[in-house]
């Protein structure tokens, strides 16, 4: 993929976040993590949907591949790398989730202890 095309994607991404962004008025440090919270609970399900994309498209090229061994090969490492993908963004997210209810951060407020 060409750098410009990425360059591309990731504008295309960041609009996503513009009016998450514009809308919220965030008065102190709560706000703004909130606003960050927000954003990464709508972006993390694009990208899982476009590693599933990346992985359907490997499938495809192996399927294509015929008797190519370098397409096949080609094939096989975008199954590979989206799996991984998949498996690292989901396994995250998980350990975010059990330590938020570990430490019990399940209404997003840090309880601070008073002495």
């Amino acid at each position: 993929m060409r750098l410009a095309n990425i360059y591309k994607a990731i504008a295309h991404l960041a609009l996503f976040a513009v009016p998450s962004v514009l809308y919220a008025q965030a008065n102190d440090i709560s706000g703004l993590m909130q606003i960050g919270g927000n954003l990464l609970n709508t972006i993390i399900p694009i990208f899982v949907g476009v590693a599933v994309v990346v992985f359907l498209f490997g499938v495809l090229k192996f399927m294509q591949a015929g008797d190519d061994a370098n397409k096949i090969a080609e094939g096989r490492q975008y199954m590979i790398y989206s799996i991984v993908a998949i498996f690292v963004m989901i396994s995250i997210f998980g350990l975010v989730g059990l330590l938020s209810s570990t430490v019990n951060l399940d209404n997003g407020m840090v309880t601070i202890p008073q002495f």
